[in-house]
């Protein structure tokens, strides 16, 4: 995938989009730990978006609630985030 090189304190303001503008699934960057993580958008409002990040090259996830300075659009399918689970559907008798 392609991170981004940005460095989000240095982002022109008018450049960034509002945090509302988000819906949930959809793809984004996140920064965290001083990097680029890919992550997906659980809720937004006007301040901030809550989203569910891969926080390290591993399986597992974190949720945060970030603002608009920290996150941006991802186009990059994510295999280990992006993957949906499908559940069998039950059999009634």
């Amino acid at each position: 995938m392609s991170v981004p090189s940005v460095d989000p304190h240095r982002r022109d303001p008018a450049q960034v989009a509002s945090t509302d503008t988000y819906r949930p699934e959809d793809r984004v960057w996140v920064f965290r730990g001083g990097e680029w993580r890919a992550g997906i958008v659980e809720v937004a409002s006007r301040d901030a978006a809550t989203v569910t990040y891969r926080p390290s090259s591993s399986r597992g996830t974190g949720v945060d609630t970030i603002t608009a300075r920290f996150v941006q659009p991802r186009s990059e399918i994510d295999p280990m985030l992006d993957k949906k689970i499908v559940l069998p559907q039950s059999r009634t008798a």
